[in-house]
């Protein structure tokens, strides 16, 4: 799990102390309120800033406070170190390493919104100096707690992502020029990938200060972008694990993949793959309550992890008073979290596999921009009615009879979503901004789940772990994967692909020479290609009889050795189907998935159920209210059904399990839900507004 063997059970905690607040007369009550309530573990910010108060002088008393509690209530303490913010005595000894912007302009130390307290952003750890300075305090820190009976585990990158638009200072500047050189093997061969023929020395290369068109040199920089700081992040952990071989390594991000990587870095499966549990910041208040949100992202943190025990890390229990995310939101979007919002989102991270769940906070801040927020607790520490479903939430989770729950996991899904990062990387640097991508991407899981079809996140590099593969957003496929997704069909896969698909070559041109991949993987030649997004949102199709939306941009196909199988409405060919090898493709010119996220009508979702069929395969899990999402877990600990009601009255779905699953011979309900079979695979339910049905299924 995210600690040591000392946590028995469900982790269910919150995110507690942050040097500014909680104050120090209202700590011991709280860690007994915390317990008397189900509280079993806390994260900590250990602020390098308010620690390292001169050079080499710690402040540790603040924290042996927290962990020594801890031990006292039998709560495990999860420490994150906190590197973005620097000591302030550090900005004056390494003034040039503080941060600089793509427009030269230098970031000064400041006031962290998240703790009130300075030294944020922090310096730049590519600095020789500076990273030997938090190295030690690394190793400071772990020297001081790895074996306090209230330890459990560090935290080494809260919310994994970085700024769009640092770091260009000299230091940053030296180790792109060294990554070069492991990629290039002159200056000369660098200005030929980059058609700047005359750089005459290492020196004369510079990252380009922003982007727009997709060129080589804006694409290496963003590659270089991450991974120097998936390197550093390594580092971080060698520090910690120089010292603490014990005590488990996790971090958690913001489930931002699909709109984040490329600008900030926020790629879960670099991060996921650095530790040995991962998790999430999330709540319906910054991203919006729409029920296909939160299991998208509990879905994409879950593909990433592969495997590992992964966290709701952050989860919301609180407002979110005046952020710019949430002003002219309705009420009930999240924007004012009430009690059975708390236990409905809990119980969506639960059901798409999630091994413990923390707050962002406890109780809120007082200060700051997010005075008030996320909280479940009151400002002074006093229970509430959120709080009192918080604590139903961790009894419930932490009750013997659920212990089986925790055992399984959620099933591998009917088909998966390719996750390629060189088609985001490609859209960022073209357009400056990853819109159009992300649209594509959660418009066609939103669109499968409208039929409770569940869709799992493939990255690229894991096509061979399923048979029925959909591709978002194709425009920009490198040769290698063109290759690895050519063999993967021709073996037996079967692939639906949208439109476009390799129009552009691993350097950011045009692929002219066509039909290339396009005759030889879809059977297809391209008739006609539009590139006007702001004229096809209103686009429409049809698919094997099956009306859908397109979006974005729009490809017509003449086949050659497919067969077409859908037309747009001025009669050109929308969509072919074509045999390779053992395995066979679906293309569509344009992308269904942006066309169902602008358009998301009932009725619409039958294009994606019917790709289903096409491939002849039969869904796991159909729910007669489109309104609830039903999912199966497996494993160990036995078979489950999660029934979700996001809905805010009572729902009464009738559930079938596909025929090839094991009949159905017994149903316990562990959650206050009812269930009456049908048949050896039907059972009709009843599930409370804004709750689960959580059945064990003999």
């Amino acid at each position: 799990m995210t600690t040591s063997d000392q946590l028995q059970g469900y982790p269910y905690g919150a995110v507690y102390f942050r040097k500014s607040h909680p104050p120090e007369e209202d700590w011991e009550r709280d860690y007994a309120v915390a317990a008397e309530d189900g509280g079993n573990i806390f994260r900590h910010w250990f602020l390098w800033s308010a620690i390292e108060i001169a050079p080499g002088e710690y402040d540790w008393a603040d924290y042996d406070a927290q962990l020594d509690l801890a031990a006292q209530n039998k709560i495990t303490t999860i420490i994150a170190e906190m590197m973005n913010n620097a000591p302030e005595w550090a900005f004056r000894q390494f003034p040039e390493a503080r941060y600089v912007r793509a427009d030269g302009s230098v970031v000064r130390p400041q006031m962290g919104g998240s703790c009130a307290t300075g030294g944020f952003p922090g310096l730049c750890l590519d600095h020789d100096g500076v990273r030997e300075l938090a190295g030690n305090f690394l190793r400071a820190l772990a020297t001081r707690y790895h074996d306090h009976p209230g330890m459990g585990g560090y935290d080494v990158w809260n919310e994994c992502n970085y700024a769009a638009d640092t770091c260009f200072c000299p230091a940053t500047l030296d180790r792109f020029r060294d990554w070069l050189k492991e990629r290039y093997e002159s200056p000369r061969a660098v200005g030929r990938a980059w058609r700047r023929p005359s750089f005459a020395d290492w020196a004369d290369i510079e990252p380009p200060r922003g982007v727009g068109g997709a060129y080589p040199d804006q694409l290496d920089w963003l590659r270089f972008r991450l991974d120097n700081a998936y390197g550093l992040m390594r580092w971080r952990i060698e520090q910690l694990r120089g010292i603490d071989s014990r005590n488990k390594i996790t971090a958690h991000g913001i489930a931002a993949s699909l709109t984040k990587m490329a600008p900030g870095g926020a790629d879960d499966w670099r991060a996921a793959a650095e530790v040995e549990s991962y998790g999430m910041t999330w709540g319906s208040s910054r991203h919006g309550d729409e029920p296909w949100r939160q299991l998208h992202a509990i879905d994409l943190v879950r593909a990433a992890s592969r495997g590992k025990p992964f966290w709701h890390a952050e989860s919301y229990a609180g407002p979110l008073w005046m952020q710019p995310q949430v002003i002219n939101k309705p009420r009930d979007e999240g924007r004012i979290a009430t009690p059975d919002d708390v236990r409905y989102w809990n119980l969506v991270s639960m059901a798409g596999g999630a091994r413990g769940v923390l707050y962002l906070r406890w109780r809120p801040l007082v200060d700051g921009p997010l005075f008030g927020a996320f909280g479940g607790y009151g400002m002074d520490g006093s229970r509430t009615e959120r709080s009192a479903a918080m604590k139903e939430m961790a009894t419930w989770a932490n009750a013997p009879e659920q212990a089986g729950l925790w055992r399984s996991a959620p099933v591998k899904g009917d088909l998966g979503i390719i996750y390629l990062p060189d088609s985001q990387l490609f859209a960022y640097a073209q357009q400056g901004h990853t819109d159009y991508y992300a649209r594509a991407m959660e418009g066609a899981y939103a669109g499968f789940l409208a039929g409770n079809i569940q869709a799992d996140w493939v990255h690229i590099d894991h096509l061979e772990e399923y048979e029925l593969l959909y591709l978002p957003y194709p425009i920009m496929v490198p040769e290698t994967y063109r290759t690895k997704i050519t063999a993967w069909v021709e073996a037996g896969g079967t692939l639906i692909s949208e439109g476009c698909p390799g129009y552009f070559g691993d350097g950011g041109r045009v692929a002219y020479r066509r039909p290339g991949w396009l005759e030889e993987l879809f059977g297809a030649a391209e008739d006609y290609v539009e590139f006007t997004p702001d004229l096809l949102d209103g686009l429409e199709l049809t698919v094997d009889g099956a009306r859908l939306h397109g979006s974005t941009f729009l490809q017509a196909y003449r086949p050659t050795t497919g067969t077409a199988s859908g037309w747009y409405d001025d009669g050109r060919i929308a969509a072919v189907d074509h045999a390779y090898g053992d395995g066979r493709t679906r293309l569509i010119g344009t992308f269904p998935g942006a066309g169902f996220a602008r358009h998301p009508e009932p009725g619409r979702e039958r294009f994606f159920a019917d790709l289903l069929g096409w491939a002849g395969r039969e869904q796991q899990v159909i729910t007669s209210d489109r309104r609830s999402y039903a999912r199966l877990s497996d494993g160990d600990g036995g078979r489950y059904l999660w029934v979700l009601n996001p809905t805010r009255q009572p729902i009464t779905p009738t559930i079938t399990l596909s025929g090839a699953s094991a009949a159905i011979t017994s149903v316990v309900a562990l959650r206050s839900a009812e269930a009456k079979a049908v048949d050896d695979h039907t059972l009709e339910v009843t599930v409370p507004a804004r709750d689960a049905g959580v059945f064990r299924l003999g």
